[in-house]
């Protein structure tokens, strides 16, 4: 595991971080955008939830 790997592990396995992840969660992964969404819309929100998902998996190096 790198360094900056134990970094994420450290700072995502708190109670707080643990509370920022699902509130990072909530406003990317699990929000849905309406039929109406912009082409840039949807790409913004499609990043946002790349990222979530990389700082998810960061963070969870340690538990495999």
């Amino acid at each position: 595991m790198t360094d900056l790997e134990k970094d994420f592990v450290r700072t995502f396995a708190t109670p707080s971080g643990q509370r920022v992840l699902e509130h990072l969660r909530k406003i990317t992964i699990e929000r849905t955008l309406g039929a109406n969404a912009t082409d840039a819309e949807l790409r913004w929100g499609e990043a946002q939830r790349a990222l979530v998902h990389k700082i998810e998996n960061m963070s969870s190096v340690g538990d495999k």
